[in-house]
This record gives C-alpha cells, sequence and structure tokens, in this order.
C-alpha cells in the first residue's frame, strides 16, 4: 500500500445476526480496507441516489435506480467518466460519447431491459429542464432482464418515475435489495436486487473513498469468502438435474473522489470485474456486464462554459493507482453480498416465486463448517 495507511473499521455485530441485512452484521468482512461511514456509494462526498419501485398487482416488479455524481449541474459541470464492458450482452445506452470524450453529463440510471429508452427520455427531460438552449444529451442508462419476475414487455417505467427517482435522490443511508432498478433481479439463482459498499483510503495528505452500488441479475456459483456457499446450497450452475442458467446481467458503477483521469477510471472499472468473479460470477454468453467509473474531484469537472483552450489539472499517477484498484474490487464484491443479504422473497409475473438467500443457513455454514465467522 504504499504511502496508505490503512486502519480497520469495527465490526458492529449485532446479537441476533439473522435480523440484519448487510454481510458486516452478519459477522463478515470481505477483503481488508475499512469501508465508509454507511458502507455505501454516497460515502463518496456529494454522490446521492434516488430509487423508484414499482410493485403492483401480480405482474408489475421493476424501477429504476438513479445515481448523481455530485449535486450541481451535471450537464455545465461534466465528470470525467469510462465504461468498461465485462461481456457485451446488454443495452448500455450512452456508451460511445463516454468512451470518445471521458466524460459523464446526466445522471446514471439503471433500469430493465425494455424501459432503457423511456429512461434515457427521462434524463433527456430533467438536463434540458435545467439547461435552456441545449439541443444535444447523452443520457447513459445501464440495464438488466427482469422479465422473469415482471411482465417486462407493459415497459412500465416512464420518464416521470426517472424524475421522481432524481427528485428523491440523496445522501447517506442507500435502500438494497427489492428496490429500484432491482426490484424483480435474480443472482445465483436467488433474489437479487440492489447493493452498494465503499471503501476508504488515506494518506498523508489526502482521504480518497471508493464506492460501488450494483444492480444483480446474473449466475454462477455463489462464492462468499471463498466458501463454495452456492454449491453447499445446491443452487449453482452446472449442478446435476437443473437447468439453473447463469445467464442475466450485472451493472455496476464505481464513484470516488480521487483525482482520477478518464483513463485511469478505465483502469478502475476493469477491476470491478474482479470484484463479481471473487462472488462466484462468469459473465456467461448470455449475461450484460457493465462497469460505469467516475470521479466527482471538484478539480477535475469540465466547464462547458469555459472557452480556454488548455486545461489545467493534477491527477493521480498510474503508480498510485494499486490502491484505488483494490478499493474497487472489494467494495464492488462487498456490494454483491449485500444485494443478496438485503433482498427478500418474492412472488410476481404469472405466480412465479423466487427465493432469497437463506441467509440464516448461510451464517450458520459460515460459522461452522468454514470458520468464517466467530460464534
Amino acid at each position: 500500500m504504499g504511502k496508505y495507511i490503512i486502519t480497520f473499521a469495527f465490526l458492529l455485530l449485532s446479537i441476533n445476526i439473522y435480523a440484519q441485512s448487510r454481510v458486516r452484521e452478519a459477522g463478515l468482512q470481505p477483503g481488508v480496507l475499512p469501508a465508509g461511514k454507511y458502507n455505501s456509494i454516497t460515502d463518496v462526498p456529494d454522490v446521492r441516489v434516488g430509487h423508484k419501485t414499482l410493485i403492483s398487482g401480480d405482474s408489475d416488479r421493476t424501477g429504476v435506480t438513479v445515481i448523481l455524481p455530485h449535486a450541481g449541474n451535471l450537464f455545465r459541470q461534466k465528470v470525467p467518466a469510462a465504461i468498461h464492458i465485462g461481456n457485451g450482452f446488454g443495452k448500455l445506452a450512452g456508451y460511445t460519447q463516454v468512451k470518445e470524450l471521458g466524460t459523464l453529463e446526466t445522471p446514471i440510471a439503471l433500469t430493465n431491459t425494455l424501459s432503457v429508452f423511456n429512461v434515457a427520455n427521462g434524463l433527456i427531460q430533467y438536463t434540458l429542464y435545467e439547461n435552456k438552449n441545449v439541443r444535444s444529451v447523452n443520457p447513459v442508462v445501464g440495464e438488466t432482464n427482469d422479465g422473469y419476475l415482471n411482465d417486462i414487455r407493459k415497459q412500465n417505467v416512464k420518464p416521470a418515475h426517472v424524475l421522481e427517482a432524481i427528485n428523491n435522490a440523496h445522501t447517506g443511508t442507500v435502500r438494497e435489495g427489492n428496490v429500484g432498478a432491482g426490484t424483480g433481479t435474480i443472482c445465483f439463482g436467488f433474489k437479487g436486487g440492489i447493493g452498494t459498499s465503499s471503501r476508504v483510503l488515506k494518506n498523508d495528505l489526502e482521504e480518497y473513498t471508493v464506492g460501488v452500488i450494483v444492480q444483480t441479475n446474473f449466475g454462477g456459483i455463489l462464492s462468499i469468502n471463498g466458501a463454495p456457499v452456492g454449491k453447499e446450497l445446491g443452487q449453482y450452475y452446472m449442478q446435476q438435474d437443473t437447468s439453473n442458467s447463469p445467464d442475466g446481467s450485472c451493472m455496476i458503477v464505481v464513484a470516488t473522489n480521487a483525482p482520477v483521469s478518464d483513463r485511469n477510471l478505465k483502469r478502475m472499472a476493469k477491476r470491478a470485474m474482479l470484484g463479481l468473479a471473487r462472488t462466484g460470477g462468469i459473465s456467461s454468453n448470455g449475461s450484460g456486464d457493465y462497469v460505469i467509473a467516475f470521479s466527482n474531484n471538484k478539480h477535475l469537472r469540465k466547464n462547458g462554459e469555459n472557452t480556454r483552450p488548455y486545461q489545467e489539472i493534477n491527477v493521480l499517477q498510474n503508480s498510485e493507482m494499486t490502491p484505488l484498484f483494490l478499493a474497487t474490487i472489494e467494495a464492488t464484491e462487498e456490494a454483491i453480498l449485500n444485494s443478496l443479504f438485503a433482498a427478500e422473497t418474492m412472488k410476481g409475473y404469472k405466480g412465479r416465486i423466487i427465493e432469497e438467500l437463506p441467509v440464516k443457513k448461510v451464517i450458520k455454514l459460515l460459522q461452522e463448517k468454514y470458520n468464517l465467522i466467530s460464534k
């Protein structure tokens, strides 16, 4: 870690750990780096998250989740950003302009596959309202397919829902599990959803935070802190006498306040896939796995009204990136696990039911067989 000083956060253990909905509250601590105050992407200063959840009747199980890099005008104060494609079986909107210019100019929105364009329209409406005379907007929208529990063909997520999620966005604690874009998702054969986590890095001069939020809807062989939990539970890809498909998708958003260029943000985004792999995800043929990374460092923002031909900025050198890579990997791993621990059994479209991860059974397994949790 070089000049970075790592301090371990104390675990907050509950008397009734089975009632908790996050892995740390169950006694687990993925990785070695300390988490932030909320163990959330909102530990990155000024980042806000908003959800709109749509549950009605026996068919609507979907929603939208928005991530706002800062509280200002995003179109006028663009942030450096990059996108990494782990596997491209998806419908991510806005990729090419971010790749070309290295900036993000709208909130990031996550939703279901067939609602991408409705959600993009919502981001466009928001940006046009905030910025008069604007005639070009690059909305960034990611998705996963929630069509097993949700009647996805109805395209229930509308532009108004996006605006509501933006208006409800806040810092602090972020709801996880069956909420927003994670309402109808499935992960490792269990109920998936929204999850988040963070890591804090300190050096002699600065304190940087890396935060991650995920929308989990993918498969493989669930692993928790190295233990083959999916295999132990009999719920995993390639098990006998089952079709247990690993197909699906995972959207990952990485945020930091460190002064990182768009080029090195791309490198951070690549490392998030290592965090997914730690949980047992295999990025299957039918999985759309995308990572969107941004820095909201105030000195790196692009002022659209600045007509000067040069921009003088200070960014971290390549040699300073390794701690941020590790933070990204750990926060991604824990965010995915938090999405599983927080999600609850859901009955949805056509009476289909997806069971929640049996947390009580998992904790007992990790305690008694793998000695990963102290009794």
